[in-house]
């Protein structure tokens, strides 16, 4: 096992490294520059801005510098107010993964019970309504489902807010009753968990039908076990393995950020700092935000990888 570990850690590195210098051309690729405006900047100072961030450099030395930069740790400097990246990921990485984690609990209680539900009452009302809702929740994109929420529950019902967060931004606020409002929470949680929520109990129930066919399934039956210990000991265990290897990328989307959620609700985190990033063509922001979302990815399949044995211990890693 920690061979295996070894090695997939080994892997990350050159996975980092191809999204660092794909991000990185495909940057510098598209025309203008993060100086580019309507109206231009005298060449004065556009030379010292540039040889400020390095751009007055040949792409490759860019490059290259980039690269020898986060060797060291250093993502560089944000081109707008000359804020160190990572102090900024790492701000909005907070508020981004409580919004994640909540809405990541809300999918997978709420994806895993209906799953489980319906394939017990297979072909019976509770199975058509987990199937109505893994049907209609997988086609509502999240920014469309938001839009409703807010006209029916913020606008009409005043039931609750929609601009801000209702978490801590800081730190130090995490236990701090005052720095929570649920009434902020509740939409954007929801809005941005019932998407995968939906994909969890569509596989969820289809993992569990199959399993529910099972011989040793059967077998645990006609020896008198009680239906629950069947459900419990049996069944389920054994069907989260196809679960959990939809719940790791799940995992990391949710975790690293919603773009499109953070926007429509105000939210400070990391999504909506990369969507800024991109508008105000910000070179260092987008290539620190895309390699951070791409070693939480990387290692959220570690992770998942990892479960596997926890959850079936027929699965062992040795050494191919």
């Amino acid at each position: 096992m920690t061979g295996y570990i070894v090695r997939r850690i080994l892997w990350i590195i050159p996975v980092l490294w191809a999204v660092v210098t794909i991000t990185f051309f495909l940057m510098h690729a598209v025309p203008g520059g993060p100086f580019t405006q309507d109206q231009p900047l005298p060449e004065g100072v556009l030379d010292a801005l540039n040889r400020r961030y390095n751009l007055d450099e040949p792409l490759w030395k860019q490059y290259l510098l980039y690269l020898w930069n986060i060797l060291h740790g250093d993502l560089g400097l944000s081109f707008r107010g000359d804020r160190d990246v990572s102090e900024l990921i790492g701000q909005g990485f907070f508020v981004t993964a409580q919004l994640g984690l909540l809405a990541f609990f809300f999918a997978a209680i709420v994806g895993m019970a209906l799953g489980v539900i319906s394939a017990l009452n297979h072909n019976g009302p509770a199975d058509y309504a987990g199937v109505f809702f893994a049907t209609a929740g997988g086609s509502v994109p999240s920014f469309v489902l938001a839009t409703f929420l807010i006209i029916i529950f913020a606008i009409n019902l005043r039931w609750f807010d929609i601009l801000g967060w209702g978490g801590p931004i800081e730190w130090g606020d995490t236990f701090k009753a005052s720095a929570w409002d649920l009434n902020k929470m509740v939409l954007p949680v929801i809005s941005l968990g019932v998407l995968p929520a939906a994909y969890i109990a569509r596989v969820t129930r289809a993992s569990m039908l199959e399993v529910l066919n099972q011989d040793y399934v059967r077998t645990a039956r006609a020896k008198g076990l009680r239906e629950r210990m069947v459900v419990l000991r049996h069944a389920i265990k054994n069907a989260m393995i196809p679960v959990l290897t939809l719940m790791g990328p799940i995992f990391a989307t949710l975790v690293t950020g919603s773009f499109i959620i953070e926007n429509i609700f105000a939210i400070p985190g990391v999504g909506r700092a990369f969507v800024d990033a991109v508008l105000r063509r910000d070179y260092a922001m987008i290539m620190g935000s895309t390699l951070f979302f791409a070693a939480v990815v990387a290692v959220a399949n570690l992770i998942v990888d990892l479960l596997y044995a926890v959850v079936d211990p027929r699965i062992r890693y040795g050494r191919s």
